[in-house]
Formats: C-alpha cells, sequence, structure tokens
C-alpha cells in the first residue's frame, strides 16, 4: 500500500533523448502510483509509447505552444509540469500563471543567466567563483579573431561557442596543432576541432556575423552534477565523470563523491535561485581546477545515471514540487552506467513492440 494518494504528471519533450530513463525513474517509485501525460510536437515520438496518456503540442518556440499546454493541462488536470526542453523552460516560465498545476521551471531571472553561457560566465566572474573560465563574447570578426588570441591562440588551443545552444550545437575547438590528415583518415566526419583559418571564411559568408562566446580550453576530465534546486536551499547534489560522449549525451560515467564539485554545485545553484533538477557541467583546465562549462536549468537526460546509483531526484523534485520534505539518500558511490540504445517497432496494425532478451549474460552465445 502506497502513503501518498496518487500524482500526475504533465512531461513534455516526450520524444527527447533522455525522456525514457526520466519516465522510468518516475515510476520507480513505491512511495504512490505516478500517472504521466506525455507531449511533444513530434506526433511520433517514441515515448508516446511509454506515458499513460499523450498530445502532440507545438513547439517551445511557437506562440501557441502555451495555450495549447494549458489545454492539455485542463483537460487532465496534472499536479506538476515537468519540462525536459529548454526551449519550453522560458515560455512556461513566463506564463506560470496559465496553469493550475506546479510548473517545475526555475525563476525566469535565473533561467535567463543559466540558458546564456555568456551572461551565466560573467555572472560567476563578477560573483567571485573560482569555477568561471576565462571568457570574451563577441559580435564581430575583429573581436572574434582579438578574443582568440587574447586567450593564447595559436599557442593553446581555444573554444566558441553561441551564448544560447543546446546539444553542442554551435560548439568547436580551435586547435592548430591537430594533424587535419590524421582526423580526415581516421576520424568519423563530427569531429569538433578546427582552426580559425578554416572558419573565418565561412564566419565571413554570414549575412551577419553572429554571437560567439570564446573562451578558455580546459583540457581535463568532464563532469555533470545534477542537483535538487530549492532557491535558497539545496538537496541531493550528486557529481558524475562523463567519461564517453556522443553528440553531449553521456553513454558511459561512473557516480563520484567530488567534495569540490558539490560544493562549487550547491554554491552556484543558491546563488542564482534555481529550483528543482538542474544540471550544471564542469571541465578542470590544466592546473586542475574545475570550471563551469554550462548549466541546464532543467532535468538532464542522463540524471537516470543518478537513479541508478540511489538517489532519484526526478521523482524527489517531484515531492518538492508538491510541497512534500525530501528525504536524505543513500548513494552508492562508484556505481557505473553504460548506455545503449533500444528499439522500438510499430507495425502496420497492432500496437507497438520490443524485441524482448533473456536474463544479462544468460545463454552459451553463438
Amino acid at each position: 500500500m502506497t502513503s501518498h494518494e496518487s500524482a500526475t504528471v504533465l512531461l513534455t519533450g516526450a520524444g527527447a533523448p533522455g525522456a525514457s530513463g526520466i519516465i522510468r525513474s518516475l515510476r520507480a517509485t513505491d512511495e504512490r502510483p505516478v500517472r504521466i501525460v506525455g507531449v511533444d510536437m513530434d506526433p511520433d515520438a517514441y515515448g508516446f509509447e511509454l506515458v499513460d496518456e499523450h498530445e502532440t503540442v507545438p513547439a517551445g518556440g511557437e506562440d501557441d505552444y502555451v495555450p495549447a499546454m494549458a489545454a492539455v493541462a485542463e483537460r487532465t488536470d496534472p499536479d506538476v509540469i515537468l519540462p525536459l526542453t529548454t526551449a519550453e523552460l522560458g515560455p512556461l516560465a513566463r506564463q506560470r500563471d496559465a496553469f493550475d498545476a506546479t510548473v517545475m521551471v526555475s525563476p525566469t531571472t535565473a533561467l535567463g543567466i543559466a540558458n546564456d553561457k555568456g551572461r551565466l560566465y560573467d555572472f560567476l566572474d563578477t560573483q567571485g567563483f573560482e569555477t568561471a573560465p576565462a571568457f570574451r563574447r563577441v559580435d564581430s570578426m575583429d573581436g572574434f579573431v582579438g578574443a582568440c588570441h587574447e586567450l593564447g591562440y595559436p599557442d593553446r588551443p581555444v573554444c566558441f561557442k553561441r551564448p544560447v545552444a543546446s546539444g553542442m550545437r554551435g560548439f568547436r575547438v580551435l586547435d592548430p596543432t591537430t594533424d587535419r590528415l590524421d582526423s580526415l583518415l581516421t576520424e568519423k566526419p563530427n569531429s569538433a576541432v578546427t582552426t580559425v583559418e578554416e572558419v573565418r571564411p565561412v564566419l565571413a559568408g554570414a549575412e551577419t556575423f553572429p554571437e560567439f562566446v570564446v573562451m578558455e580550453y580546459l583540457p581535463g576530465e568532464e563532469y555533470s552534477v545534477d542537483v535538487l534546486a530549492m532557491g535558497e536551499e539545496t538537496g541531493p547534489i550528486v557529481p558524475r565523470s562523463r567519461a564517453q560522449t556522443r553528440a553531449g549525451i553521456t553513454f558511459r560515467g561512473t557516480v563520484e563523491p567530488n567534495r569540490d564539485l558539490t560544493t562549487a554545485a550547491d554554491a552556484i545553484a543558491r546563488r542564482l535561485g534555481l529550483e528543482y533538477n538542474v544540471n550544471i557541467q564542469f571541465k578542470y583546465d590544466a592546473d586542475g581546477t574545475p570550471k563551469v562549462i554550462e548549466i541546464n536549468p532543467r532535468v538532464a537526460g542522463t540524471i537516470v545515471m543518478c537513479v541508478g546509483a540511489g538517489a532519484n531526484l526526478p521523482y524527489l523534485a517531484v515531492k518538492h514540487a508538491l510541497g512534500e520534505p525530501v528525504p536524505e539518500v543513500d548513494v552508492e558511490w562508484g556505481t557505473e552506467m553504460v548506455r545503449y540504445w533500444q528499439e522500438l517497432f510499430r507495425p502496420p496494425a497492432g500496437d507497438a513492440y520490443r524485441v524482448e532478451e533473456g536474463p544479462l549474460g544468460g545463454g552459451d552465445g553463438p
């Protein structure tokens, strides 16, 4: 018997890469039944097969997104609204009064800083955080080239990225020491490494020069830190390594205790006044100092890694949204995750299905 009444979660981005793990996390509690209503702009979103009800809504940047979401909420009567994609955070935060449910997004001021890397790095620097990377914000070719040289190029590699972007879109490492022939012959055609000389003619062809953040190159290990943010307080904080990534998604990593990262993430989340599930990504510089590379002020696609180690942060955030106390968690540090693909089949007629497999390690094999 459950100790709490059932809860309904209106979950957006049901076709996002991490939706499957987050849905399974919400269902992993034995405290109460969790009914999940999933929405996505793609009518064929795979997550529709995993939720209790589903509907298609416009993209988060469309004018009719919030009215469509409000209509879904009125029909399904959710207790909380949990967005999975960055584009939906701002509209939901600005119009949270359109919903009777608790909208699990941070205040608009905190979102504006966290979602803009230039504003974020400036905030960290002016607030005195040692985790602030060296950076320049540029909006011209002269400014771009000058910033690269100010940060050490060509003697040292530097990076550039769009201030507001996700999934490594617009991110490049400028490193003239890279063996271009070796990259051409041995790497898949998705390398983020290039040179100023290669990108300059491309940028020169832009009708309006795009705004970039140019920042120091960080050669050390990369970590994601999942935080249950609660405004002036924080709940559980779980650092995890990113040993192998593809297109910004972790495919191999380990949940690790790291006092420096935990302390930094706690202070940053509280200083910004963030709320609910937040992901802060760090990378170490050459001197062994962790620097912030970005903040995702939403539930992270790989947060299931924390759940597998004993910290069900998505469900704990729902509890916080419902006004319930958040218990302490017992994290099994050292838990490793390896991600793999799983297929969903939709026959011409009938229900969707998966190819079932036996127990892991079962059978003698070929």
